[in-house]
């Protein structure tokens, strides 16, 4: 049965609900179950822009058409649905195979469903949604972070889940001109194959996506932000460079290498306090015994202070610290973990008032760090509010208004998906949800406080976790040029995935010896290339680093451990981000405004170059630079495709004008990474 209700069109049959309904312009929500009713969780579409009555027609045969301005579809008698743009161009076509319709010209006795709910026990459904794959030119890009080098995701097998250097962020942009959101936060798999495009769940109560219609990538994504939310503005620290390594493990050895920095005269906007700065895990405060007075006080003063109370203790010593970075125009971020050990002063507490994850069976250990550790519940909103309140006690009110969220994901020793339980339900059902929820507890509390521009460092990202000023990292990667690669197509599909903060940390995390000068190399082509992303962090585990101690700290990364002429270079670089400052405000803007990733496949700016959407090894940063990240070691000259309908010119080059729409060939010098400037 086929009818109108309000401005959906719907489909009913034995235990089957359908509804497709405008969400916004150009765009379709579809919603289906097997239950009583449709479930009423927006997820990831935290907002429904206003949108023209659609247009609903249902013909005497029992088929119907539903039209918002450049989108359509259709659905049979028997509710098979096919949307199309405005040119009548099919966009999207589930894939069926059975005999339910015989006037069907798929008819098939393979008797497979689009849209599968298939019970489990426990009342909920295995759901797989299943899509012809129409054409086999077709690219799709977007989808989160995979550590993997591939930028279109044609053919991919994808796992819709996170760990640890992988975010799973299901809205994905096609080369035939439409966006598609998995509205659906539970565990799963997306599979993009070439004769059959599926996405699975594994225990979910609805089908739930979302599909615009767009004649640009452009427009597909401003879409997208008007249904998910907006990054808000980047405040003027994240413009440029960030200093971070595993790990300063004391006040005067962070105040030093900030000090530093104003000595040489190299431009610093931030530096990162890192984890274990705390005792036990779950107290969310600094380690007295590891962060003492920097010098201000007396040594009476230190004394009287000593003796007070631990939550007394740290403020006059640590306000200190913060003042002269205040002094020195250099933020300061610290890490949160979500982690609690049992030895926490908070743990019974926490325990008691059902602040935890809790598992489903075995010991109640997620994780083992330097201790057996579960996490606390990012998805239970008096989690997050107690979260908050010790990070505001201990952090934020001496005056640290910058965090960084680690372990987002979260992380697990073992990632048995299945054992784990949240306040909003199982791992299974809702758990890709909770870095979302994670940077909307310190988010809310920030903003309580009246704080505006907010961006904290987060290791993962869901839909929508943009709007909570969630800026994401790609994770504890290897310090390789493989690994280099990677982050290349992970920066870019995470921008077209509607997560326009991104960074990464330069040089890899896992490894390297700043006195290998193999490791130079790398590390020096990656700190030219994080010059052009959204925020420019130096980080990593540096070798050696004592055995067997995890979170001990790893050898110097600062940009003098690298030798005279890295230093050199990185100084340079790191003064050319400066000379972009206005220039990164207004990229930030844009995100803000519009959803507009900062770093940019070159279809984005020149959808109308076919050759544009092959090319995966350089980028826009913004509409003005393009960046040809050198990637391989040894490498001394580098092909550029320059795009059609601009003119370029070389950086560093005043006199040669290159035509679009040709290859070069470019010279590259350790000192230099090749940069066009569009004309």
């Amino acid at each position: 049965m086929l009818y109108a209700e309000d401005d959906k069109l719907v489909f009913r049959f034995d235990d089957h609900i359908l509804w497709v309904q405008p969400w916004g312009e150009n765009a379709f929500r579809v919603r289906a179950t097997k239950q009583a009713s449709i479930p009423t969780e927006d997820w990831a579409l935290s907002s429904k822009p206003s949108s023209p009555s659609p247009s609903i027609e249902i013909s005497a045969d029992q088929e119907a058409t539903i039209t918002n301005g450049k989108i359509k579809a259709t659905v049979s008698r028997r509710g098979k649905i096919i949307i199309y743009d405005s040119k009548g161009n099919k966009l999207l076509e589930e894939y069926a195979r059975h005999r339910q319709d015989p006037m069907d010209p798929k008819c098939s006795a393979l008797t497979v469903e689009a849209r599968e709910l298939r019970p489990i026990l426990g009342g909920d459904y295995h759901l797989t949604m299943r899509f012809e794959s129409l054409d086999h030119k077709e690219k799709i890009f977007g989808m989160g972070q995979y550590q993997q080098p591939y930028l279109n995701l044609k053919g991919a097998d994808l796992e819709l889940a996170h760990r640890n250097s992988q975010a799973s962020v299901p809205f994905a942009v096609s080369s035939l001109g439409y966006g598609f959101l998995w509205n659906n936060p539970g565990i799963g798999r997306a599979v993009l194959g070439t004769n059959v495009m599926s996405f699975e769940a594994y225990s979910t109560k609805a089908l739930d996506y979302w599909v615009v219609a767009g004649d640009t990538p452009a427009e597909i994504e401003e879409a997208y932000a008007k249904v998910t939310g907006y990054v808000p503005m980047m405040p003027e620290y994240g413009l440029g460079f960030w200093q971070c390594k595993l790990r300063y493990t004391n006040q005067e050895q962070l105040l030093n290498i900030a000090r530093e920095y104003r000595r040489r005269e190299v431009p610093l906007d931030l530096i990162v306090i890192d984890f274990f700065h705390w005792k036990h895990q779950g107290e969310w405060s600094f380690d007295p015994e590891f962060w003492p007075d920097p010098g201000e006080l007396s040594f009476s003063i230190f004394y009287i202070v000593s003796m007070a109370r631990p939550t007394d203790r740290q403020c006059p010593i640590l306000e200190a610290m913060v003042k002269e970075l205040k002094e020195l125009k250099v933020e300061l971020m610290v890490s949160i973990w979500p982690t609690v050990e049992n030895a926490s002063e908070n743990f019974p507490e926490m325990l008691e008032q059902g602040l935890l994850i809790r598992h489903d069976r075995g010991m109640r250990v997620a994780m083992q760090c330097d201790g057996d550790i579960t996490h606390f519940d990012a998805t239970n909103p008096a989690a997050r509010k107690f979260i908050w309140s010790k990070a505001k006690q201990n952090y934020y009110d001496i005056g640290i208004k910058t965090f960084w969220l680690d372990e987002a994901e979260p992380e697990y020793s073992i990632y048995d998906f299945d054992i784990y339980r949240y306040h909003a339900g199982s791992n299974l059902q809702i758990g890709n949800t909770y870095p979302k929820e994670y940077a909307r507890g310190f988010y809310e509390g920030m903003t309580a406080e009246g704080q505006t521009n907010i961006v904290n460092l987060l290791r993962c990202a869901w839909a929508g976790s943009q709007k909570y000023g969630a800026l994401v990292w790609s994770g504890d990667i290897a310090s390789s040029w493989s690994s280099f690669r990677n982050q290349l197509a992970a920066g870019l599909n995470m921008g077209l995935a509607g997560i326009p903060w991104w960074t990464t940390d330069i040089g890899g995390f896992h490894g390297g010896n700043p006195d290998d000068p193999l490791f130079r190399e790398l590390f020096t082509r990656w700190f030219q290339w994080g010059t052009f992303c959204p925020v420019m962090r130096l980080h990593g585990d540096r070798e050696p680093k004592p055995e067997g101690q995890p979170t001990a700290s790893g050898a110097d990364n600062e940009i003098w451990s690298y030798g005279e002429e890295v230093y050199e270079i990185c100084k340079r670089y790191i003064g050319i981000r400066e000379q972009l400052r206005e220039y990164t405000r207004g990229l930030m803007r844009e995100a803000h405004e519009k959803g507009t990733p900062v770093m940019r496949t070159l279809f984005y700016e020149f959808p109308s170059d076919e050759r544009a959407w092959e090319v995966e090894t350089q980028y826009m940063f913004g509409s003005k630079y393009l960046v040809v990240p050198v990637l391989e070691p040894g490498q001394r000259t580098v092909k550029v495709y320059l795009p059609a309908g601009a003119s370029w010119k070389l950086w560093d080059e005043k006199d040669v004008l290159h035509k679009g729409g040709h290859n070069v060939e470019i010279e590259c010098p350790i000192e230099n990474m090749p940069v066009f400037c569009r004309q």
